[in-house]
């Protein structure tokens, strides 16, 4: 257990979190909803293991995605994001937690999304189109690696909203419709922090304090510490805990819309990083509904003594609005160039 004094002259408590682990490979089901829906009851983060996506392969994705970091900044700006959130996210160029930070995050990143060609009338929506892919020539394999790794994300996700799914006491398949996974918004984030030192008695962060947007989030990390959980979000201060990165293990959150949909039954919990002075990265999988699903609250969770919190809302609209939020707005970089 460490403690360390805040900008306000009070101690912040940061031990290492106690989380649940759902092997996907266990045969008593029961065993596993239990696990996850005390986890989700709790602090809304549990590991995952046994998922099915082989060591070998997720060390590829890791290297793969250090190629693409070390390439010059001038290589890496030529595939900046788009407006569909498809592409490179430059240091400095997500501020998550504006309340606390001086500036955005001492992090870089790139969006893949899922690929619907240019044609398709679905690109038309806000999160469907083309990816963004840096040049076969530059980076050989590249893009096949993180396709690849899409689809097998995918499937672990679907596999752990079953489970919650039953933690909800709804149907096993209720996440599985078409509005739903069916027809998903994932996206995949590779991460890279630089090895800067945070301070939050500076407002100086790797990444500021948040919680998702969406359903669930599948993070795998190296074998560097920094991410830090917040349990009780009411808190003040808050009580910031480590987690601990386990070797082959992904690291599962809930988002936003998984605690309206539960009507806050189930906790979406803040989350940030805090860099140590090593370079660290980190594969975060966002999953959420399809453009068109309403987000309304589960018959499960409502009852006459607790009426929904939330009132329904499209997932385009949600995710769009955070987005926005949290965002550089891309003019400042085409300003930069003319």
């Amino acid at each position: 257990m460490e403690k360390k004094q805040s900008g306000n002259g009070a101690f912040e408590v940061t031990n290492v979190s106690t989380l649940n682990c759902i092997d996907l490979s266990c045969s008593d089901l029961r065993q596993s909803v239990a696990l996850l829906k005390q986890a989700c009851l709790d602090c809304g983060f549990f590991y995952v293991t046994n998922h099915g996506i082989s060591r070998e392969f997720m060390e590829e994705v890791f290297e793969q995605s250090r190629r693409f970091f070390d390439l010059p900044a001038g290589e890496k700006m030529k595939l900046l994001r788009n407006e569909k959130h498809r592409g490179y996210t430059p240091l400095l160029d997500e501020l998550l937690d504006p309340g606390n930070q001086v500036h955005g995050d001492y992090k870089e990143g790139y969006y893949i999304g899922v690929e619907v060609p240019e044609d398709d009338p679905d690109a038309q929506k806000p999160f469907y189109g083309p990816n963004v892919w840096p040049s076969s020539e530059i980076l050989p394999g590249w893009r096949e690696t993180m396709e690849k790794y899409h689809q097998k994300a995918l499937e672990v996700a679907k596999s752990v909203a079953r489970i919650i799914a039953l933690a909800l006491d709804l149907e096993i398949d209720f996440f599985d419709k078409p509005e739903m996974l069916g027809n998903p918004i994932a996206t995949l984030r590779l991460l890279h922090y630089g090895g800067e030192v945070s301070d939050p008695s500076q407002g100086i962060f790797g990444a500021g304090a948040h919680s998702d947007y969406g359903l669930i989030t599948l993070l795998a990390t190296d074998d560097v510490s920094g991410l830090q959980i917040c349990k009780d979000k009411d808190a003040n201060p808050c009580v910031w805990e480590y987690v601990a990165p386990v070797k082959g293990a992904f690291i599962v959150n809930l988002g936003d819309m998984l605690e309206r949909w539960s009507n806050c039954i189930f906790k979406s919990t803040l989350h940030r990083v805090l860099g140590n002075g090593q370079q660290r990265y980190s594969i975060a999988y966002f999953v959420e509904p399809s453009h068109d699903c309403l987000v309304e609250c589960l018959p499960s969770c409502k009852s006459d003594e607790n009426p929904p919190k939330f009132p329904p809302i499209k997932c385009a609209t949600y995710l769009s609005q955070r987005y926005s939020d949290t965002h550089t707005d891309l003019n400042t970089y085409r300003a930069g160039q003319t």
